[in-house]
């Protein structure tokens, strides 16, 4: 299991084909999960607040978001969302791939305006609130969508890829000015997004600071100054942040033993387990599946306080 999977734990709605991929997940923080960890993929996203308030972090910029509000994630941009503090956060979470959008890469609309758009050479701006002059007007094309896809009309692929090209009209003819990054900064952008990939591939496996070190190309001093820096917190504290996650998640989907949940979710001590689990949800393993299992609606409780 990887962090791309994490829409396995709330509703789908799979709206689309394999030829046609455009998807649509509905989404609720801390029901489905308290928050979902920085990461990064190959698809546009568009998160769509439907109610509450969080947090979305682009590129390292954490912004706090609320009913209404639009982030647009970039192919590749490091993201993430989280609780604001006890409050709850509804939010559609819209992903399709560039391909739908662009049918031959020497296409005009492919070369001058979508590709560097989901490279950012286009600047545009990523969180969408009321106050953008042309918010209303990309609120209603995501709005039609959804209807689109709730009804299914014959052709209505057609309107879909309609109303996002338009979408990405709105955001190019009206690109804000703000300077790109800077090379240094999208040297580190590469080099989180390189770390993160690897913790989500092998966070199963022993990893050490001397293998992160290495992958890196950083001394171990360097390399855990270097991620302090842009991740508020040391690289052992987030490995572990990410194994007690997925082993959460795994106490809850799963009848797994303890023992196999802790190995698959890359601690080899189970006592060393257990201690750091109670730590973070209040609770041992065994008694919190026990607990959650009973009463799932202690579930939001509990998150709100982790």
């Amino acid at each position: 299991m990887n962090i791309s999977e994490y829409q396995n734990y709330h509703e789908t709605k799979s709206h689309t084909t394999a030829e046609f991929p455009y998807n649509t997940y509905l989404c609720s923080i801390p029901r489905d999960f308290p928050s979902v960890p920085l990461h990064w993929h190959s698809e546009i996203e568009l998160i769509v607040i439907k109610k509450g308030r969080g947090f979305v972090s682009a590129d390292f910029l954490k912004t706090p978001v609320s009913s209404g509000d639009i982030v647009i994630i970039r192919p590749g941009q490091l993201h993430s969302i989280e609780q604001d503090g006890a409050y709850a956060m509804e939010y559609e979470n819209i992903i399709f791939k560039p391909d739908l959008l662009i049918s031959d890469s020497s296409d005009l609309c492919a070369v001058q305006f979508i590709t560097p758009l989901m490279l950012g050479t286009i600047p545009s701006d990523t969180y969408l609130t009321p106050a953008l002059s042309y918010y209303q007007t990309a609120a209603e094309y995501i709005r039609q969508i959804d209807l689109l896809c709730a009804t299914r009309l014959e052709g209505y692929q057609l309107a879909v890829k309609g109303y996002l090209f338009q979408l990405l009209f709105l955001l190019i003819s009206n690109q804000n000015k703000k300077e790109t990054a800077s090379a240094s900064q999208m040297k580190s952008l590469e080099k989180m997004k390189t770390i993160l990939k690897y913790v989500e591939q092998h966070y199963a496996e022993h990893i050490s600071i001397d293998d992160m070190a290495t992958l890196t190309y950083y001394s171990k001093s360097h390399f855990m100054k270097f991620f302090k820096a842009h991740m508020g917190m040391g690289f052992i504290e987030y490995l572990n942040n990410y194994r007690l996650t997925m082993a959460e998640r795994l106490l809850r989907s799963s009848d797994a033993s303890i023992l196999d949940i802790a190995e698959q979710s890359g601690f080899d001590n189970l006592s060393y387990f257990n201690r750091i689990f109670k730590r973070k949800y209040g609770d041992a393993p065994g008694r919190w599946r026990t607990r959650i299992s009973q009463n799932p609606s202690l579930y939001n409780q509990e998150v709100a306080n982790n």
